[in-house]
């Protein structure tokens, strides 16, 4: 019998991830976190450490003032102290708003006022951004400050050295755990509003696909102002008692590579930008050789089939994809077991009832193509968009939540992705609202109009490309590219600019004067002689 012959969702009556997972891990005394600096030392923590400096945060946390159903931003790199943050608020029953730390002002404010935040705990290179917003954001009165000190803060180190560990909070599972703010595309970004049952819940995914065992050493490369960080990197492999890896380093494929072998890492998920980067090495196969290394995940998009070829032809192993978003989980997946088919999403995983239907609501024929849809509520869906009821009721049709995916259905039950329904572009592991980019150019005097799609490209299966319609007096040299690039990391992240800009006389628009982004998408595909890339999560 499989993992999945038999599954259930179980859902306790109480839980409580911290208590419920790392307190009784903690007995053991195991490796809970292998972290890697970004000067290359590393540093072990037990499962007793982790435990035990989760309840000094929780303890320090509740001393401020911060209890059960308080909305906090969590804004910190890839350190221990992210993971430290995250289970004391769940300890507490407390509400963490997830933020990457590339995230600028604009953005922080937006999620401070948005998602009615009281406190926020954020790294000291952080702290300048988060100033910007104070005037702003009134409700924000607690500042809470890792790795230093600063004028206006409240410096957590001390706080926490002293505290005597707190168990935490009772919460049952249907309290709210998170709000996780999604990139927008024509609107503001969409605060998606989990419940403590999806920490449960997260267990099936490490079990299911990552394989994951107490003996594993698991590295999900994810960020930690996503969804997919709280998936894979917090919830999931410790639920199985696996050892994670931190690394605070950026990635640079051939650093990647030797501290996967270095590591001895065993259950690997990366983003298909970075495996697309490393499967480009020439030596992949010979100058590491990754004995340990038993299993392969990504997620984002599908990989190309010549990444799939060269990582099994390196390495003997398959790269098992998988689709999920911010809203859900792990819906459709290629799991350990299956006949892989290169380019498919695989199937729906257990617990998760997908279809691909039509605009009645009914699954339709194989072959034709539809929108990814799951029926019900599990454990693993979000409950809405936080204070939007109008996008939480239209992304229903009937019993069936609507992904906002389109896909086919082959004879055998594997789902074949098409396209997106809506415009966010999918780069690398980031998932980017053009609505925020063209806001952004929109606020430089050279730019009159500008629309932003994704265009293809071969490592990060799209790139952000802009089309800008200039006010009269300026010319589209290169110069102004590098200046409206420079300008947007400024405004936005880093991670959003345009890499390409492309200046043109007018926009393509409908007769009610919206922007037609799907003719300047189009026009791009058969510029570039490729495929959109997916809604891969």
């Amino acid at each position: 019998m499989t993992k999945t012959d038999a599954f259930r969702w179980d859902v306790p009556a109480a839980f409580n991830f911290a208590r419920d997972v790392i307190d009784k891990l903690a007995a053991s005394d195991r490796r809970g976190l292998l972290f890697v600096d970004a000067a290359g030392v590393r540093h072990e923590y037990s499962f007793a450490q982790i435990a035990d400096l989760s309840g000094r945060w929780a303890a320090a946390l509740r001393d401020l003032g911060i209890g059960h159903g308080d909305h906090v931003i969590v804004v910190l790199p890839k350190t221990p102290q992210w993971l430290f943050a995250m289970t004391a608020l769940l300890r507490l029953g407390a509400v963490a708003i997830p933020g990457a730390e590339q995230l600028r002002a604009k953005d922080l404010l937006y999620r401070a006022v948005h998602g009615d935040a009281t406190a926020v705990i954020a790294q000291l290179a952080n702290a300048e951004e988060v100033d910007a917003i104070r005037a702003g954001a009134p409700n924000l009165t607690r500042y809470l400050l890792v790795g230093g000190e600063r004028d206006g803060w409240t410096a957590m180190h001390p706080l926490v050295a002293s505290a005597q560990p707190f168990a935490g909070n009772p919460t049952a599972p249907t309290d709210n755990a998170y709000i996780v703010y999604t990139s927008g595309t024509t609107k503001d970004p969409k605060g998606v509003v989990h419940r403590v049952a999806y920490t449960f819940a997260k267990r099936s995914q490490a079990a299911i696909w990552f394989d994951c065992t107490p003996d594993d050493l698991v590295w999900s490369t994810a960020g930690t102002g996503w969804a997919k960080s709280l998936w894979n990197v917090l919830l999931g492999p410790w639920s199985c008692g696996s050892c994670i890896v931190l690394h605070e380093g950026a990635f640079v494929p051939e650093e990647r590579m030797d501290l996967i072998r270095d590591l001895g890492v065993t259950v690997l998920c990366q983003a298909p930008t970075e495996y697309r980067l490393e499967a480009k090495l020439p030596d992949l196969g010979t100058r590491w050789v990754l004995p340990k290394l038993r299993h392969c995940v990504s997620a984002g998009e599908p990989l190309n089939p010549e990444v799939l070829a060269r990582w099994r032809d390196a390495f003997g192993l398959t790269i098992l994809d998988g689709y999920g978003q911010t809203e859900n989980s792990l819906l459709v997946a290629n799991v350990r077991g299956m006949d892989v088919r290169p380019g498919s999403m695989g199937k729906p995983t257990p617990g998760h009832d997908v279809a691909v239907i039509d605009a009645d609501g009914n699954p339709c024929e194989i072959g034709v193509v539809g929108d990814i849809a799951l029926r019900g509520a599990p454990p693993t869906l979000f409950t809405g968009y936080y204070k939007n009821d109008d996008e939480t009721n239209a992304s229903r049709r009937g019993e069936w939540y609507l992904t906002g995916d389109r896909a086919q259905l082959d004879d055998d039950g594997y789902f074949w992705f098409v396209g997106r329904s809506d415009d966010v572009i999918s780069s690398g592991a980031y998932r980017i609202g053009p609505f925020e980019v063209e806001s952004a150019l929109l606020e430089h005097p050279a730019v009159l109009e500008s629309a932003v799609v994704g265009s293809p490209d071969a490592d990060r299966g799209n790139i952000v490309k802009a089309f800008v319609v200039l006010r009269p007096g300026y010319t589209g040299d290169a110069s102004l590219v590098r200046e409206l690039q420079e300008h947007c990391k400024r405004v936005t992240a880093p991670y959003k600019y345009p890499r390409e800009i492309e200046f043109i006389g007018e926009l393509p628009k409908t007769r009610s004067g919206k922007i037609r982004r799907v003719e300047l998408r189009q026009a791009e595909l058969l510029k570039k002689g490729a495929t959109a890339a997916s809604g891969f999560v």
